[in-house]
């Protein structure tokens, strides 16, 4: 398995929109793994493929205290969506940034696995957060989005100050 890296804001191939998947084979099994090892080295609950530049309806999350149960969704689709509920969201795409975001409470998703069986889950409070979230990625929207436009520009000039900051240590080490 491989970390992979992880695109951040203000990042343009974050506003792709994600294609099907229509190929599951031994290549999208180790993009999955590879991207849960990348998620829980972050750390993080939760990983898009648009966050790793690969453009395929693809996330895995993992929302255990222990992170130990994992879920790979593969083409997903809300089929039923109902209440709301506001989380302190942050993503591994804005680093160090959280907000409040309103989503749905509870979520019906249909996707398929792996392997490319269909099957539909059920979910609510932080795994519907999660699952939302995610999937915003893969239409090309963060959670920033979410956000006024000062307080949205507001994040991109503090990540771009934090990254520009880095750059003299990254050089020395």
């Amino acid at each position: 398995m491989a970390k992979l890296e992880i695109l951040e804001f203000p990042d343009r191939r974050l506003r792709t929109k994600a294609q099907p998947v229509t190929v599951f084979d031994a290549h999208l099994k180790q993009l999955a793994a590879d991207m849960l090892e990348t998620m829980y080295a972050a750390p993080g609950i939760g990983l898009a493929a648009t966050q790793v530049d690969v453009h395929q309806r693809l996330l895995v999350l993992d929302v255990s205290e222990e992170h130990d149960a994992p879920h790979v969704l593969v083409n997903p689709e809300i089929l039923h969506a109902e209440g709301h509920q506001v989380y302190q969201e942050g993503c591994l795409s804005v680093p160090g940034i959280f907000a409040d975001v309103e989503r749905a409470g509870k979520i019906r998703v249909r996707a398929q696995d792996i392997e490319g069986a269909h099957f539909e889950l059920e979910a609510e409070g932080l795994l519907a957060v999660c699952i939302q979230h995610e999937m915003d990625h893969l239409n090309g929207k963060l959670f920033v989005d979410y956000l006024s436009p000062l307080k949205r520009e507001m994040v991109r000039r503090k990540l771009e100050k934090a990254r520009r900051q880095a750059e003299p240590q990254a050089a020395t080490a």
